[in-house]
Order: C-alpha cells, then structure tokens, then sequence
C-alpha cells in the first residue's frame, strides 16, 4: 500500500534530482508554495487533483494496480 510518505518522498528525491526549488516546482505545477510543502512533508489530506500536477509537472505517471493483482504478478502488496 502506498502511503501519503511514500508519495512524498517521491516528490521530494524527484524534485532534488531535477534541482529544482520548491518555489520553482510549486510555479510550474500551478500551485501553491504552502501545497508543495504540506505535500512534501506527507500531509495525508492533501487535495489529490493538486497533487497529480505536481506529478506531471515532475514527468511522473501513475498507475493504480490492485492488492491482488499485484500479489498474483509478485509484486508490492
């Protein structure tokens, strides 16, 4: 299962290896600064449509598997 951490971390290693700030993510994402933050610190309410454009402004896809699918495939359950 994937957690509100895990998708922070995510954003956070992305954002650094693309040496981007905050400030510049948050403005090519079409959000705010305080989002981006509360974002990155795995805020667990977070708005998801916000955070899917963050998602995309870093080039990262998502994709949604379920519990058995993925254990069937040996994959994270």
């Amino acid at each position: 299962m994937t957690s509100s951490s895990d998708i922070a971390a995510t954003v956070k290693a992305a954002r650094r290896a693309l040496k981007l700030r905050q400030a510049d993510l948050a403005a090519a994402a079409g959000v705010g600064l305080r989002f981006l933050i509360e974002l990155e610190a795995g805020k667990p309410t977070v708005q998801l449509g916000k955070t899917l454009d963050v998602l995309n402004a870093l080039g990262i896809d998502c994709t949604f598997v379920s519990r058995s699918e993925a254990s069937s495939r040996g994959g994270r359950s």
